[in-house]
Order: structure tokens, then C-alpha cells, then sequence
């Protein structure tokens, strides 16, 4: 007896709209992470991206707990010697509020081709306007 196997190209993929303002990063995060990879359908296949594409508004009003506004670093290297750069939350969220969503839905992603593939269909925006209506995504409510 065989067992049915997806397709790549059978994928029906839709869209969902993540508000962010006021919920905790995690949260968004692990529930974007596993839209993305299509844990929530019922024909997941670890090995074919099956997820569905996330848009993620008002990223620059999302809720941290404890410390972690003045404790938590965002670490990058240029490749060069010397070249590790660090910046506390608090100025990330000044400067680059997409990077907290992006960063911590990244990091909940497989670090394969597979996960960079399943990256790519999350859009992440620090207000409100988005150009994604055309597609008409449905809007998730998070706790």
C-alpha cells in the first residue's frame, strides 16, 4: 500500500494578516513561524514548503516582556576583523522596527535552502499600510 505524497507545485498557499500592536514578540513569532511552514494544514510534509505567506503590521508597536528593552543585544559582523556590531533592543526599535519581527521569526525557521524559501513569503511592516490587499489575506488574531 502506498501513501500519498504533496507535490510542490500543488501547494495552495494563502495569506495572513498578523496586527501586531500590544502582543508579545514571541507570540507572533511562533505563530507566524509555523504559518510559514504549513504546520497547520493537515498535509504537511517537513521536506516540501507547504506554507502559507504572512504579512506582519505595526511591528514598531509589538510588546516585549521583562528586561529585555535595555538588556537585549542584536549582534552583526561585517566579515572584517573588528567588524562585530551590537545594538541594544531599545535602538532597534527606533531605528529598524522590522528587524525584531524578521529576527525572531528567523530564527524559529529551518537554516536550510528550504527555510530561506519559507522566509521569503513573510512581509513584515512598521505601520499600518500595506500593499498586500490585493490578495485579499484573511486577518489572524494572535493572543
Amino acid at each position: 500500500m502506498s501513501s500519498d505524497s504533496n507535490e510542490p507545485q500543488g501547494v495552495e498557499r494563502k495569506w495572513h494578516i498578523i496586527d501586531a500592536e500590544g502582543k508579545v514578540l514571541g507570540r507572533i513569532a511562533t505563530t507566524t513561524a509555523r504559518l510559514l511552514q504549513g504546520k497547520h494544514q493537515p498535509h504537511y510534509t517537513s521536506y516540501i514548503d507547504t506554507g502559507d505567506h504572512v504579512v506582519i503590521i505595526n511591528a514598531r508597536l509589538v510588546k516585549l516582556t521583562g528586561q529585555k528593552e535595555t538588556q537585549k543585544l542584536y549582534r552583526r559582523h561585517s566579515g572584517y576583523p573588528g567588524g562585530l556590531r551590537e545594538d541594544r533592543l531599545k535602538v532597534v526599535r527606533k531605528n529598524q522596527p522590522v528587524r525584531l519581527v524578521e529576527s525572531a521569526v528567523r530564527g524559529m525557521l529551518p537554516k536550510t535552502k528550504l527555510g530561506a524559501a519559507m522566509y521569503r513569503k513573510l512581509k513584515v511592516y512598521a505601520g499600518s499600510d500595506h500593499p498586500h490587499a490585493a490578495q485579499k489575506p484573511s486577518v489572524l488574531e494572535v493572543l
